[in-house]
């Protein structure tokens, strides 16, 4: 598991600032608070798992992943579910509610979904449930590796 400060080190390599708060940024709702912006701009990065194999997506904090769709862009089939804590530790290298899309294992295959792309910062954890880093889409991509995909409903939750 990366720690705060190797996840610091790393994305001062390419500019990026980690954000760090008294207050506890586990959910899309308790970061948006923290970080003084709307919950959709939000980047939530989430953990799944598709027939058992697990998949990350990063979406917006006011939209739900589509099952039908999440399969369909991994070409994966079978349910998916949500993981347990320990999976997710397990699988992702850090705990629930601080789950970031930088420094994941290799093998672990991520997803950006297009409803990042309404604007032009979004906010991802940084590895710990009190942490934020102002990253655009691009800059997502080029530190993940991920494609981007439409895996959400449009409705807004």
């Amino acid at each position: 598991m990366a720690t705060i400060s190797e996840l610091k080190e790393y994305l001062a390599e390419h500019a990026i600032e980690v954000w760090e708060y008294a207050e506890p940024t586990a959910t899309a709702a308790a970061a948006a608070d923290a970080v003084g912006c709307g919950v959709a701009e939000i980047a939530k990065t989430l953990l799944f798992l598709v027939g058992g194999t697990p998949v990350v997506v990063v979406t917006c904090g006011d939209v739900k992943v589509k099952s039908s769709r999440l399969k369909q862009a991994f070409g994966l089939s079978g349910k998916v579910k949500l993981p347990q804590g320990d999976d997710v530790e397990r699988l992702t290298g850090y705990l629930p509610g601080g789950v970031c899309p930088f420094l994941l294992p290799a093998d672990l295959p991520i997803l950006l979904d297009t409803s990042l792309q309404r604007f032009p910062v979004v906010y991802a954890a940084a590895g710990n449930n009190h942490s934020a880093v102002p990253v655009t889409v691009a800059q997502l991509q080029q530190l993940t590796g991920a494609e981007l995909g439409d895996v959400c409903d449009s409705v807004v939750i």
